[in-house]
């Protein structure tokens, strides 16, 4: 193959479509927009100066944009990221921050490596569920303060962002209807002189690039075991934020994600930005929300072309998108909200239907996010949640029937379902030691062992009926639980 036919095997055949790059660059515009209060807001959670937050999701979103795994996603700085950080910024200031956010980076390489992106296959459904919603529900509170002791104008302003959002795509959707949104707003604001709150009122904005350096930090001992368990709990958080959200997106395009590249993209994201003296981030559901499902983006050229823009936008524009009325970005993360939240989820049909256990999952799942703000608990709470119900449900499918021989010199106990843990611990009680007679079966055949528990409680059965002087012989194990039988019987039992 010569190097030109090279050349255009590895081209992706969007490049040489104008639509799309028409909905990549708008998509891009308007992620930019929308992430310009957020990153601010988040700068202010974490304690440092705006363009600390700015410089973040710029960095963190052109560099993600090349290494990461699931296209069109949206990283910059984050509001869990801002809460980890926080103290330590307080405690100890800006460069340990930026030192953490470094390490941070080489924790999620070293996981992604590790293969962490794996676990994904334990979310269970009602989790992510739960966390799509919860979300939803963050991004929707997020927005009430803005809402909240502010002029009467803020409230037709936002009601008029909604009402062409929804309206504006049945004329046309070639130009993303919360880009028109945001336009129209900001002239009418401009206009009639309107005193309403702007982005301006957020935080200064940045009037220059960010400069690469390393972090004002002594370079010992002391400050790395300062800034570690910081900078493993930003990995940690990060990582399960990012993951869900490619988890998402892969459901709503249809397309798949490389997770491991997503992982460790995230990783040598962070160490680009701490380098440039950001605060750090991971993948932003909401600005995800609007350039895949709002805007329609799919290609890394918007993810690209939001930080670019961002910065564009704060160093060359700053005066002109400081006029831009928060009413305007509240609308277009309102009509975001109401376009994540999975009402099928919550429908009474779909409610009658579900398992109990199930929609107790989603609801611990929502309640944790939305109780400590903190999507990662959430997800964990809501996992563990999900295994207890599962541990729960499974253990009632193991069952003992007992039948003895005619001659009555033989008793056969079938046991049935799973035995682990949860399973075994009900199995010691099922038999009759003391009137059975001096011959026992066991027949395993319809039962699989999965841990040493069950082990453990086949080696206590046989020792209750040795000590009555009666054999037990057990039958029908499988390979693998024969296996583990063979490896491990008489261990758990003596200890």
């Amino acid at each position: 193959m010569s190097p030109a036919a090279r050349l255009r095997a590895l081209t992706p055949d969007w490049i040489a479509d104008p639509k799309v790059w028409r909905t990549e660059i708008l998509a891009g515009l308007v992620v930019a927009l929308a992430l310009i209060p957020e990153a601010i807001s988040f700068s202010i959670i974490a304690g440092v100066d705006p363009a600390v937050g700015l410089f973040a999701s710029f960095t963190m979103a052109v560099t993600i944009a090349v290494v990461g795994g699931r296209r069109a996603m949206i990283s910059a700085a984050t509001g869990a990221v801002a809460l980890v950080i926080a103290p330590l910024q307080r405690e100890h200031g800006l460069g340990h921050l930026v030192a953490a956010v470094i390490l941070a980076g080489v924790f999620q390489v070293v996981l992604g490596a590790l293969g962490v992106a794996k676990l994904m296959r334990f979310i269970p459904r009602p989790v992510m569920t739960g966390f799509v919603n919860s979300l939803a529900i963050l991004i929707f509170m997020a927005q009430v303060p803005e809402m909240t002791d502010v002029p009467w104008p803020v409230y037709p302003l936002i009601i008029g962002g909604l009402a062409l959002m929804v309206l504006f795509p049945r004329i046309t959707t070639a130009v993303p209807a919360p880009l028109v949104s945001i336009v129209i707003l900001t002239v009418i604001t401009v206009a009639a002189a309107l005193a309403v709150p702007t982005v301006g009122d957020k935080g200064e904005l940045p009037s220059a690039l960010p400069v690469p350096g390393l972090p004002d930090v002594p370079f010992t001992v002391e400050t790395l075991t300062t800034i570690a368990p910081y900078a493993f709990a930003v990995a940690l958080v990060g990582l399960m934020e990012s993951l869900m959200t490619a988890k998402l997106v892969d459901d709503i395009t249809d397309t798949p994600s490389n997770k491991t590249r997503e992982s460790v993209g995230q990783g040598i994201a962070n160490i680009v930005t701490g380098f440039f003296g950001g605060m750090g981030g991971c993948a932003m559901i909401g600005q995800t929300m609007i350039n895949v499902k709002v805007s329609g983006a799919r290609t890394r050229l918007s993810t690209f072309l939001a930080g670019a823009f961002l910065m564009v936008l704060c160093v060359v524009f700053g005066p002109v998108v400081s006029d831009i009325p928060m009413a305007a970005l509240v609308a277009v993360m309102v009509m975001v909200s109401f376009a994540t939240f999975d009402w099928h989820s919550v429908a009474p049909r779909t409610l009658r239907r579900l398992p109990a256990g199930e929609i107790a999952v989603m609801v611990i799942t929502v309640g944790c996010v939305v109780a400590t703000h903190n999507l990662a608990i959430g997800v964990v709470v809501g996992s563990l949640t999900a295994m207890a119900v599962f541990a729960r449900r499974v253990a009632h499918l193991a069952e003992v029937t007992a039948v003895t021989d005619p001659d009555g010199t033989t008793v056969v106990y079938r046991v049935t379902g799973a035995l682990f843990f949860a399973s075994s611990n009900d199995l010691v009680g099922r038999f009759d030691y003391a009137g059975d007679p001096g011959r026992v079966v066991i027949d395993l055949s319809a039962a699989h062992i999965w841990d040493a528990s069950s082990v453990a409680a086949l080696d206590a059965i046989e020792a209750k009926y040795a000590r009555r002087g009666k054999t037990v012989e057990i039958t029908g194990l499988n390979a693998p639980s024969a296996h583990l039988h063979e490896r491990l019987t008489g261990e758990p039992a003596g200890h």
